[in-house]
């Protein structure tokens, strides 16, 4: 008789909490709605591709000569001018050389004097027939040597000298060291890197693109760079070089130049490249990301055509309702996405507390959406 008693209790107690939550389902508030209210149509939208700064123009500079170093005074990052010594050679070996050559060339006068002074003698005694022509145009093969031998004396002197010019290493443009490659003191052959020099006039920057976005590209087609460490600096730009073979599976390299500079730009600085192009289908419209259930929330596509499908809800004014819908997305533009099916000119999308709807429920509109 008790376990009867006990089970009638909570058979009781179950049908009241029953009735309690259906009380609170029928008593449940109706949730007030946010939209965003489709009127405007979009055409064009924008890629956005992260890479980072490089310089346009990256040079070793090496002695075309051998020697030993002076001290090297130079610094990565240090900023320089156009003809800034960067770095020296001791010249003592150099200026021996000067000197040895301008010795051998000095003698080499003296004996060219010497025998043409000799051929001209030999003609004379020739004429006179105190001599024989054997002789003569003996003397005259040595006085054309001996000329040969200043020429070539000469040419080993200017060789010195330009060797002996040689050896300071200067700046060939504005710019900035990109690194050090010897210490201070140290021998060095022709040839051998000293130090490594960019340009701070002209960056460039390079990125990869699917191969539907690659076909859409031309040389000289403009483009929009963003310091990621300071997205208020915006820098004109255009594409440069395009990549005829994918680095990897259908990812096919670009060049983009800047146009424009800043003081704080530096090379390894993070950026983000935009490209405007068409809308795929001639027409979209924009969305705040805020209209996801989860911001961010896009299916990959199917295809390589960079573009996805996401899931929002649409209010029915009719019903009061929100309706679950999916869409095709085509990119973005700024901080909205491109629709480019699913939806309406007039049409209302929830765009605040998505997360919390469900396909069908009763909404009500706030007064800031209606």
């Amino acid at each position: 008789m008790l376990r009867i008693l006990m089970v009638l209790a909570i058979c009781i107690t179950l049908a009241g909490c029953g009735d309690d939550q259906a009380a609170n389902t029928e008593d449940q508030p109706i949730r007030g709605l946010r939209t965003f209210l489709i009127e405007e149509v979009e055409q064009s939208t924008v890629r956005r591709y992260p890479s980072v700064l490089q310089p346009g123009s990256l040079s070793t500079l090496s002695f075309e000569v051998s020697g030993r170093l002076k001290e090297v005074n130079l610094d990565v990052g240090q900023r320089v001018m156009e003809g800034h010594v960067l770095a020296e050679i001791d010249p003592r070996s150099l200026e021996l050389q000067v000197e040895a050559s301008e010795a051998a060339l000095d003698q080499a006068r003296s004996t060219a004097k010497n025998a043409d002074e000799e051929a001209q003698r030999k003609s004379d005694l020739l004429e006179k027939g105190v001599t024989t022509k054997a002789e003569a145009d003996k003397a005259q093969t040595n006085a054309e040597t001996s000329a040969a031998q200043v020429v070539q004396a000469e040419r080993s002197l200017q060789t010195a000298q330009e060797n002996l010019s040689k050896a300071v290493l200067k700046a060939p443009y504005d710019g900035t060291v990109n690194s050090v490659e010897v210490q201070s003191y140290g021998n060095v052959s022709p040839g051998s890197a000293i130090a490594t020099l960019y340009s701070t006039n002209q960056f460039e920057t390079s990125f990869s693109v699917s191969f539907d976005v690659v076909n859409q590209l031309v040389v000289g087609k403009k483009v929009k760079v963003r310091l990621a460490d300071n997205p208020s600096i915006v820098l004109k730009g255009f594409v440069s070089e395009l990549g005829a073979r994918a680095d990897t599976v259908s990812s096919f390299p670009v060049v983009a130049k800047l146009e424009e500079s800043d003081p704080t730009m530096k090379a390894g600085m993070a950026v983000e490249i935009a490209m405007e192009f068409s809308v795929e289908k001639g027409e979209g419209f924009t969305l705040p990301l805020s209209v996801l259930p989860f911001e961010g929330e896009i299916d990959p596509p199917e295809n390589s055509n960079d573009t996805g499908t996401a899931k929002i809800f649409v209010y029915d004014p009719e019903t009061k309702t929100v309706k679950e819908r999916e869409i095709q997305i085509a990119g973005v533009r700024e901080n909205s996405l491109i629709a480019i099916s699913g939806l309406e000119l007039g049409e209302r999308v929830a765009s605040a507390g998505v997360s919390f709807l469900r396909d069908g429920q009763k909404v009500k509109l706030l007064p800031d959406s209606e």
